[in-house]
């Protein structure tokens, strides 16, 4: 396993990530998750990223029990707060109120003292920044958490908090989460500079475009039974899930064998080209899962297997205007 510094802090984090969004407390029973946890600790991986959101707190509740069980002291432990986690208008957003409520819970559902790295899901329009960035300093300052970082902040709003932050001589933000894969490029533009500029590392979720990137697709109208395509995340697929798009992630396979990977290695690979992009966080719903993923971190690729690859892909990725 490689690990590399997130941003301009000293946290040392594997390049492969394990994710549990759609998986851990929802689709993956318990014993399955522990499988998969432990085998992804064994290959290094240091770095676990969850949400209270996900699966409505069921993804930290059965996490719980596993990292128990594991060097507590060896793991980079990240959750977020910021999305609807009930009925009433505090329960939600990036108010003092409602970080400090959810990250009590979080670690009540976790059985941990402290995450390492705690996030801003997203931007909160309607809660001065100013007050987000005074409770995660605080946060910091007290020990219930690390490092805070932010999840689809534009490059803007990474610039107004990190600016903040240095002037109000608070703990600056270390982390952004963006999406961010072969097929979903829209960070480059400007995100990516500014988290360059403002020594802020990247965790990208969705490497795999939703698993397109696998191979596992090749016909749009009838996607295999028990696939994401097939179920009801389907939705959230839809910027990628084309004919089209199917038939040129199909090109990919010859590259990737020419250069001695899988397609789902040679995606995380690219990835990690980005020198800004510290780890890449991946689901397992199954150990093997984790073997293929770590692999990647080993790859040693030269930049034309990647200019091949940009070429496949570049007339059918999606190009929607996006102000980052």
């Amino acid at each position: 396993m490689k690990y590399r510094a997130l941003g301009h802090s000293g946290l040392q984090l594997s390049v492969i990530g394990l994710g549990s969004w759609l998986t851990y407390g929802s689709t993956v029973d318990r014993d399955v998750t522990r499988s998969c946890v432990f085998r992804a600790y064994e290959q290094g991986v240091n770095f676990i990223d969850t949400a209270n959101v996900y699966a409505k707190g069921a993804a930290e509740e059965t996490l719980a029990p596993v990292i128990r069980d594991v060097h507590r002291d060896a793991l980079v432990l990240a959750s977020k707060v910021y999305f609807p986690m009930g009925l009433s208008p505090n329960e939600r957003g990036l108010s003092r109120k409602h970080i400090r409520d959810q990250l009590h819970r979080t670690l009540k559902r976790l059985q941990v003292e402290y995450v390492d790295l705690y996030q801003c899901h997203r931007f909160d329009l309607e809660t001065p920044v100013e007050e987000t960035c005074e409770m995660m300093n605080d946060l910091v300052r007290s020990g219930k958490i690390l490092y805070w970082g932010t999840s689809e902040w534009n490059a803007d709003q990474i610039a107004w908090a990190v600016t903040l932050c240095r002037a109000r001589a608070w703990a600056v933000p270390v982390s952004n989460q963006p999406q961010y894969s072969a097929l979903w490029r829209r960070i480059e533009e400007r995100v990516l500079p500014a988290c360059e500029n403002y020594g802020i590392g990247n965790v990208v979720w969705s490497p795999l475009a939703m698993g397109i990137l696998t191979g596992k697709y090749t016909d749009a109208k009838h996607p295999p039974p028990g696939t994401r395509a097939a179920g009801a995340s389907a939705d959230m697929m839809e910027d990628y899930f084309t004919q089209p798009v199917l038939g040129a992630v199909a090109k990919l396979r010859p590259i990737a064998e020419k250069a001695g990977c899988s397609m789902a290695q040679l995606a995380l690979a690219w990835c990690l080209r980005q020198s800004s992009v510290t780890s890449v966080i991946v689901g397992a719903t199954k150990p093997d899962h984790v073997d293929e993923n770590v692999e990647a971190a080993d790859l040693s690729l030269e930049p034309q297997v990647f200019d091949e690859m940009n070429a496949v892909l570049a007339p059918v990725a999606p190009h929607e205007p996006y102000l980052a």
